[in-house]
């Protein structure tokens, strides 16, 4: 985590006047970060997901209920905490369209969904030499807006 999102995370818990969690990470969206950052902020993305086999790969721990997340714009200054409020994981042909409407990008349907995540994970996984599948399994992870910074 890198000192503005240390100061950042400080900074909101001692304004809250409440103990702060020891766990807390701090991370971007992939592909687009700063409109899906946006679309956080907003209220309209409450979900994403990640290939299960990308926490494998790295030995990341998978997200948990609870955890915190510092989100961050594509130039790494630190602009919300999140909270996780669900994480499944499921074949990606297995997702139901209420969490890919979560996601809230594009029109906000299934098959914009679909199709922007498959050519996303086809992307990640050439470099692996790995395949993109329709039942690759993704962590799905909900989450809340705990703050924003302005």
């Amino acid at each position: 985590m890198n000192e503005a999102s240390q100061q950042y995370w400080n900074t909101y818990w001692q304004e809250q006047g409440k103990p702060q969690p020891e766990k807390v990470t701090a991370w971007s969206f992939g592909g687009e970060p700063d409109q899906l950052l946006e679309l956080v902020v907003k209220g309209i993305k409450t979900a994403t997901c990640s290939g299960y086999l990308f926490y494998k790969r790295e030995n990341e721990p998978l997200p948990a209920i609870g955890d915190y997340s510092i989100v961050l714009s594509s130039e790494e200054v630190p602009s919300a905490i999140i909270r996780t409020t669900e994480v499944t994981i499921l074949p990606m042909n297995e997702v139901p369209e209420d969490f890919a409407v979560a996601e809230g990008e594009g029109d906000r349907t299934y098959a914009y969904w679909k199709r922007v995540h498959e050519e996303f994970f086809t992307k990640e996984l050439k470099p692996l030499g790995l395949e993109f599948k329709e039942d690759m399994l993704l962590v799905c992870e909900r989450f809340e807006l705990v703050d924003a910074r302005e």
